[in-house]
């Protein structure tokens, strides 16, 4: 099997290079850097061979903003390490560009496609001391090549859905082997980890969810420019929403506005291309809305606020009590539903989501013992949920951030020393 999927990815890669073009005018790629991704003359690798070269390969932003508390946490206790991140999508390498532009021993490259070719000549150039693929990343010709090197590879906050392990399953032997590649699984999930064992995993380390670990930053606490408006009104935000659920959440509106007439819902569909489209949904209900762009100013006369920007949920989320998290409500999605709620928690928000969240069921189960998250599912139950929060005179649950933070830290301590065994480099801190 995995000599077949060797030949097909040889003779499919001239495809490879004609996606990527396409992509390219797409505007769905780096147009300096996308021949990262397809040609071995433009990996650009560097050289410090007096620190150890620890490499992450994160396929989006989601995963990468995992992994950076992990990398913050080991160059805080060594010094003689050096970071390579690679990923897949434009706005994770974007995001990355703010995010690591302090430190002077973090490098990121687009992940090239999985070739026999391409993963030895990268893995040649670089010369990487320990590989981690985060969350689902796996790339067999990669882990092969990895493994003929002998370097430690680990699976970092792996996830093995049901659906996944299913998949898998099907070609049992094929993916003994890929797993065996691995020396070490840290799981995301109780689910992961009975999966990865029946895979024939033979290490596995749960610890729990490293998403657990990313920590809000003081930019996170920047809000609109005339968010003061916000003060006078009742706030409440239905966040990373999907088609079917911006209805839901403009009819909860009709629901609270009944008993509050000062409400204002502030509403952040998952994609923005979807934007002009809830417009019209606010329009039909009767309802004045504004589409925010970045830097736009908030206009206290609109009803309905719509968000019309990336990498702005922390802003919102600060200036809202109450936030239902989307992808949660549609049954038709429910294989591959949920979105991450960590982020609205840690700001002390209530978390309000609907049955469907499978992605992240153990972190939402978290969060509803700890009475941060209640389960909904309609609009009459979100509404009344909101409106019984509204009365309630605390402006926000201050614990949630301790409580959190001080859960992430457990699990980003444990999951570093697991990596320091197989660097072998100890601890300075120690």
């Amino acid at each position: 099997m995995f000599f077949t999927y060797r030949c097909l990815t040889y003779i499919l890669n001239p495809l490879f290079i004609f996606i990527t073009y396409c992509r390219l005018i797409l505007k769905k790629e780096d147009k300096l850097r996308f021949k990262e991704k397809i040609f071995a003359s433009s990996f650009n690798h560097t050289i410090d061979n007096e620190k150890k070269l620890i490499w992450f390969h994160a396929a989006s932003i989601g995963e990468v903003l995992s992994i950076l508390p992990l990398i913050k946490e080991i160059n805080n206790t060594n010094k003689n390490i050096r970071f390579l991140i690679t990923s897949v999508t434009l706005s994770s390498a974007n995001l990355l560009k703010t995010k690591i532009n302090q430190f002077n021993n973090i490098t990121h490259r687009f992940f090239p496609f999985d070739t026999k070719n391409l993963s030895k000549k990268f893995v040649e150039s670089w010369k990487p001391d320990l590989v981690c693929f985060v969350d689902s990343e796996i790339w067999p010709n990669f882990l092969f090549t990895i493994k003929e090197k002998k370097i430690p590879l680990v699976l970092i906050n792996g996830r093995i859905t049901k659906k996944t392990f299913k998949r898998w399953k099907i070609f049992s032997n094929f993916a003994k082997k890929i797993f065996s590649n691995f020396d070490l699984c840290i799981p995301s999930s109780e689910e992961s980890k009975n999966n990865l064992e029946m895979l024939g995993v033979k290490k596995i380390s749960y610890k729990g969810n490293l998403k657990f670990t990313v920590k809000i930053e003081k930019e996170d606490f920047i809000q609109p420019l005339n968010v003061k408006i916000l003060d006078t009104l009742k706030v409440w935000c239905a966040a990373s929403t999907h088609n079917e659920e911006e209805i839901i959440a403009i009819k909860t509106h009709l629901e609270i506005k009944k008993k509050f007439k000062n409400i204002l819902t502030i509403i952040i569909p998952r994609h923005i291309s979807r934007v002009p489209y809830i417009k019209t949904l606010t329009t039909k209900f009767n309802l004045s809305s504004q589409i925010l762009n970045n830097y736009d100013l908030i206009n206290k006369d609109k009803e309905i606020l719509i968000i019309n920007s990336f990498g702005v949920l922390s802003q919102y989320f600060n200036c809202s009590k109450n936030i239902f998290i989307g992808k949660s409500l549609i049954q038709k999605l429910k294989k591959v539903a949920g979105q991450n709620p960590i982020e609205a928690a840690k700001h002390g928000c209530k978390i309000y989501y609907g049955p469907y969240v499978y992605n992240f069921q153990e972190v939402y189960d978290f969060l509803k013992i700890n009475n941060i998250a209640e389960q909904i599912y309609n609009e009459k139950d979100l509404s009344q949920k909101i409106i019984e929060n509204f009365n309630n005179p605390e402006k926000k649950n201050t614990k949630n951030y301790n409580l959190l933070n001080n859960y992430g830290e457990s699990i980003l301590k444990q999951t570093t020393a697991e990596l320091y065994k197989l660097i072998r480099v100890e601890n300075e801190n120690i």
